[in-house]
């Protein structure tokens, strides 16, 4: 089997979270770490290592950037991580995806064969920000769009697959994110933890950065 190509992996981990108390969901943790931590983690073989947020704590040789206008949004995070991306390939990933793993992203990898690969959860929703895509197709879906918009009006041209995961009875799915209370308490129970309260991470994760404007 041919090696796959390398890739970067840029990980949207802006905004706060208002059903959660306007707390920043990459750093509640979730099995004793930072959410963002694990999403990292899934990811050790990438090329580039790119996060998309405020200032934060991220491991020494990530990259931290700032979308602009900062709180703008999907499109305008992923055109702020695109700019620094020089692979072909990239993973568009959540910030907020506590069950990621690198075994979903190498098959991600494996079934990129069109311009895009994404999941879809077990209700056959598309999952935007858990696929892997080629930087090309990107940034053509990016050209022209100016103003506020939706993630999945701008990708959906792009002509991609559909993968669902295969999800062991009682396993989490790696499409679980983080977006409301009932969600977060989902997680910390299939990570095998009780009640805990919800608020930010102290520094588990290494170092805190300011974020590079990319303009």
């Amino acid at each position: 089997m041919d090696p796959l190509p390398p890739y970067t992996a840029v990980v949207l981990a802006g905004g706060k979270a208002a059903r959660l108390g306007g707390q920043a969901k990459p750093q509640l943790l979730v099995g004793g770490r930072p959410i963002l931590a694990a999403v990292l983690e899934a990811v050790p073989d990438a090329d580039r290592r790119i996060v998309v947020g405020p200032p934060q704590p991220v491991p020494p040789g990530v990259l931290l950037v700032r979308e602009h206008p900062p709180g703008g949004g999907p499109v305008a995070a992923v055109r702020a991580g695109l700019a620094e991306v020089e692979t072909d390939v990239v993973l568009v990933l959540a910030g907020d995806l506590p069950f990621l793993t690198a075994g979903v992203v190498g098959q991600l990898r494996e079934r990129l064969t069109t311009d895009g690969v994404l999941v879809v959860d077990d209700s056959a929703r598309d999952q935007y920000l858990l696929g892997a895509w080629r930087s090309a197709a990107l940034r053509g879906a990016l050209a022209g769009v100016h103003g506020p918009t939706s993630l999945r009006r701008v990708l959906a041209p792009i002509a991609v697959r559909r993968w669902r995961p295969d999800v062991a009875a009682g396993q989490p799915p790696p499409w679980l994110d983080c977006d409301t209370p009932a969600d977060l308490a989902r997680a910390r129970a299939l990570a095998g933890e009780g009640a805990r309260p919800q608020r930010p991470a102290p520094s588990v994760l290494p170092r805190f950065q300011e974020p590079t404007d990319p303009r």
